[in-house]
């Protein structure tokens, strides 16, 4: 399966010369009518102008498409950035014959340099050329998000509502300045998800936030908030399946969730300059709320992540953690385990073989679990560990 097996969507990306790398760089991604859709974007007070204009161009629920660059963030551009990412749809829409408001831009780069236009118009003339369904066109698009990432980010799930075959697919781009904290409405996280279910774009925007809430707003790489984050779901219809009752809509959402967690946790495990990926989940909390705060807390820890790279079954780094970050949280009711090892019970330490531990945090996937024996809350969340090659990639990268 590849992003455009979401039946009635076309795809192109192409390299406008944006990228001193020479890397694709401009995509367009069209419903080949149109579709219902809703999207998520950045909480950071400086957003980047392809926010500004999303925002206003999802308030009625439908988009023909989504036209982007990579390698110039279009952040911090003022009034000639807004008009660069108006530009943008304008053109979009004159080769697809649509509507300017019909396009959703995004971009992911460089902050404060203006879009070379020349190139970025050349691009999605290109793109426009040269769409398809096929898997080639879908990884061509793929390749146009990728700033620091190192793989490609695909999840896929299928279904049957009312007889009928559904399909949800998405692709996203993260390895760095990843903390996203997204809205409805309202180094990047991008993430695009395309549905050929038949779904109201009221409700869409309901499972676009419940979704987002437990799976992009659950991964942190270094907790900064990009300017640009967005998350957009479309849906065309083209299945005949529609998403009408609670029971398909709840059935939908576990499918979504799939994917859009899926894709979460490969951002983790593509995190610049990660080995492993660091899972904390956070149980019997007070609530919901304070056990997404005390996960946070411990996957934002510096010290916590450098640990975990090490392979140092830290405990104390972990638990100062919980206890820092404002929930209500009680070391003397609270057990810790690392790799399924209990390490820390009821305020005190517990005698563990620490060789075996640190041998057991080798492995490419490293899972904390803090049970704080006070209620029912529980949270989890994705990050992964700091190297070396953290602080050199982003000494060098200029953002």
């Amino acid at each position: 399966m590849h992003l455009l097996s979401a039946k009635g969507f076309l795809a192109g990306g192409v390299s406008a010369g944006i990228k001193v790398s020479g890397k694709k760089d401009v995509g367009l991604l069209i419903a080949e009518t149109y579709a219902t859709a809703a999207a998520a974007f950045t909480t950071n007070k400086v957003f980047a102008a392809p926010i500004k204009v999303g925002r206003k161009h999802i308030r009625g629920g439908v988009l023909k498409g989504v036209v982007l660059n990579s390698g110039n963030a279009n952040a911090c551009t003022g009034k000639q950035g807004l008009r660069d990412a108006n530009r943008m749809c304008t053109l979009a829409a004159q080769l697809t014959q649509s509507d300017a408001d019909l396009f959703l831009p995004s971009s992911t780069g460089i902050i404060g340099h203006l879009l070379p236009m020349d190139n970025v118009f050349a691009g999605i003339r290109a793109a426009a050329a040269d769409m398809g369904d096929s898997q080639e066109h879908a990884l061509a698009f793929t390749d146009c998000i990728l700033t620091t990432d190192t793989v490609r980010k695909f999840a896929a799930a299928t279904l049957r509502i009312g007889g009928k075959k559904v399909t949800i697919t998405g692709i996203c781009k993260g390895a760095g300045m990843i903390g996203p904290r997204m809205n409805v409405p309202q180094a990047t996280m991008l993430g695009y998800l395309l549905t050929d279910a038949a779904i109201p774009s009221k409700t869409l925007r309901e499972l676009l936030a419940r979704t987002v809430d437990r799976s992009f707003n659950c991964v942190t790489i270094d907790n900064h908030m990009s300017t640009n984050d967005t998350a957009v779901l479309m849906a065309s219809a083209e299945s005949g399946a529609k998403v009408a009752n609670r029971a398909a809509r709840d059935k939908f959402l576990k499918a979504l969730d799939e994917v859009t967690q899926s894709l979460a946790r490969q951002i983790a495990a593509d995190g610049e300059g990660a080995t492993k990926i660091f899972t904390v989940r956070v149980r019997a909390a007070t609530s919901d709320a304070d056990a997404r705060k005390i996960a946070r807390a411990i996957a934002d820890s510096a010290l916590v992540k450098c640990a975990i790279h090490g392979n140092d079954p830290n405990w104390g780094r972990i638990v100062s953690a919980a206890g820092m970050c404002g929930a209500k949280f009680s070391p003397d009711k609270s057990k810790l385990t690392l790799q399924g090892a209990v390490v820390y019970r009821r305020g005190t330490p517990v005698v563990f073989d620490a060789a075996k531990v640190s041998a057991s945090l080798k492995s490419k996937e490293v899972i904390a679990d803090l049970h704080c024996g006070a209620g029912t809350g529980e949270a989890t969340v994705w990050t992964c560990d700091f190297s070396k090659e953290y602080v050199t990639i982003n000494a060098d990268y200029h953002t």
